[in-house]
């Protein structure tokens, strides 16, 4: 989950690659996985699709019990709102989930009015401004 993701655990990223317009997405759930290599698009076991990985710099360590790197992937479900917009996460996001606007290598990001599905109040609006929740 996204808030149990913390920035030490985030420190080693150089670059976030997105495969799809992060613009065209509300949110997008983060997680930490445990990777074979520092860089390179991951392999993907979840249902859904990933829209986004992170790269990690050569100071990055391995586990010492597994080798692996822990390293954040960028999802989305076949019931988030982007592909269902009036299902269950029609308002509210999940848990994990984050405004992939507020991400970037070494910053968890968090979720805003956007994210949450909720539209932004008409003085927010005519300000162009979006508050983190």
């Amino acid at each position: 989950m996204s808030s149990l993701i913390t920035e030490d655990e985030i420190n080693h990223e150089t670059d976030l690659i997105w495969l799809e317009d992060i613009n065209d997405l509300d949110y997008v759930r983060q997680s930490l996985d445990r990777l074979p290599t520092r860089k390179g698009k991951p392999a993907y076991h979840r249902d859904g699709r990933m829209v986004g990985y992170a790269l990690l710099g050569p100071t990055a360590k391995p586990s010492r019990s597994s080798g692996t790197f822990r390293r954040r992937v960028f999802w989305l479900l076949p019931h988030d709102r982007d592909t269902d917009p009036d299902g269950l996460y029609a308002m509210g996001a999940p848990a994990e989930a984050v405004d992939p606007r507020t991400l970037a290598a070494r910053v968890k990001g968090f979720k805003t009015e956007r994210s949450e599905g909720g539209p932004p109040s008409s003085a927010m609006r005519e300000l162009g401004i979006e508050l983190p929740l």
